[in-house]
């Protein structure tokens, strides 16, 4: 049964609605605009809630756009006399609400209303199940391509990916599916770019100039990339500015209050990449903190401190000598893969994805490897 919430401050009113409607609804009440948003945050998420629009501290239509931020998808309605009719129209035409009733409304078409809500809610609640699964559907088809393509740049995105994590449960983040895309997603435009550029790269090796700059173009490859896909928007946005001196406070086409969080989320992005770098470095985690505290005008300590609890994926590892036919998903290569002449295939402290596991058993099959690797191994 789905649950609604009435929001009074006449207790008597809110008893009335709990007798009228319990046996179509779960019916939950509350005692003004404060106590309504609390139950909303502890007893939510509610498919309608109803409102009457006169309460003294908050009216209804102040209480329904604050329930708005909390749960953009429940269903609201305002409850209103002939007197308020003006702000009941004013409030719905500036999207906050989906209807307003007339007092005294019968219980016919209060079930009605409520009805339809709770089929207006349903809709939207699978509408953006399909569209998240999609979305998702589509990451996981980009991050096969990055693993087939370069494992290299995979499995720095899967340590960066460690490292976003931390932080958004850290902080108690919102948003944090968007914030772990970018982090997976943020070597996309590595595919551009050659293996041994990559190799360079990420081995801190000196390059030239028309390399350099190679290099750095892969954070636009991967937002343009992206850009197009929707839903994907804020995502490419922030995998562009990883490597931006100053990131920007606003971001085109987006409002201010989404913005704040797309905006947070490149911050973060940045960070953990060059927290990575540092760590690539074999700096430990309390140095490569001290290191990042010194570049003030870059990055915000509370993010950098964030980092100095960290748990890093290996720790949880222990170091083995694996026949090369048996190697699996998760382990991490603590040695470099070279075949016939020398050839670079996979560099050191890469996890072995399905993706990179196939390739590795077809070329160890050819004779073409060492018959044991080192490897790091899920304890």
């Amino acid at each position: 049964m789905d649950k609604i919430l009435f929001v009074d401050d006449e207790i008597a009113v809110l008893s009335g609605y709990q007798r009228l409607l319990h046996r179509e609804f779960e019916v939950s009440v509350a005692s003004g605009g404060e106590e309504g948003l609390a139950s909303i945050r502890v007893h939510g998420p509610y498919a309608v809630v109803i409102s009457d629009m006169r309460m003294p501290g908050m009216n209804g239509a102040q209480f329904l756009s604050q329930a708005r931020q909390q749960a953009p998808d429940t269903v609201r309605m305002l409850l209103t006399g002939y007197t308020d009719l003006n702000a009941a129209m004013d409030a719905v035409n500036e999207g906050n609400i989906f209807r307003f009733l007339t007092k005294p409304c019968e219980k016919e078409l209060l079930v009605k209303a409520i009805t339809t809500g709770v089929e207006q809610y349903r809709l939207v609640r699978i509408e953006k199940e399909l569209l998240e699964k999609t979305v998702m559907g589509c990451i996981k088809v980009l991050t096969d391509v990055l693993s087939a393509a370069s494992p290299e740049a995979f499995g720095r995105s899967r340590r960066i990916a460690h490292y976003v994590r931390h932080l958004v449960l850290k902080f108690g983040l919102t948003s944090t599916w968007r914030f772990e895309a970018a982090a997976t997603l943020s070597q996309l435009g590595c595919v551009t770019l050659d293996a041994s550029l990559i190799e360079q790269a990420y081995t801190d090796t000196k390059m030239s100039p028309e390399d350099q700059a190679r290099f750095n173009a892969h954070p636009k490859a991967g937002m343009d990339l992206l850009a197009h896909i929707p839903r994907l928007e804020p995502i490419a946005w922030m995998i562009g500015q990883q490597l931006t001196q100053n990131i920007p406070a606003t971001v085109p086409g987006m409002p201010e209050s989404s913005a704040k969080d797309i905006v947070l989320g490149a911050k973060i992005l940045k960070l953990a990449l060059a927290f990575d770098d540092l760590r690539m470095k074999r700096l430990s985690v309390e140095d490569a903190v001290g290191r990042l505290h010194t570049r003030r005008s870059e990055f915000e300590r509370d993010l950098v401190d964030g980092l100095s609890d960290i748990v890093p994926p290996v720790a949880r590892m222990a170091l083995r000598k694996v026949s090369t036919l048996k190697l699996a998903v998760g382990m991490v290569l603590e040695q470099e893969i070279r075949i016939a002449g020398g050839m670079l295939l996979v560099a050191k402290a890469q996890e072995i994805t399905p993706t990179l596991l196939l390739k590795l058993e077809n070329r160890a099959r050819a004779g073409q490897l060492d018959k044991e690797i080192m490897v790091l191994v899920p304890v």
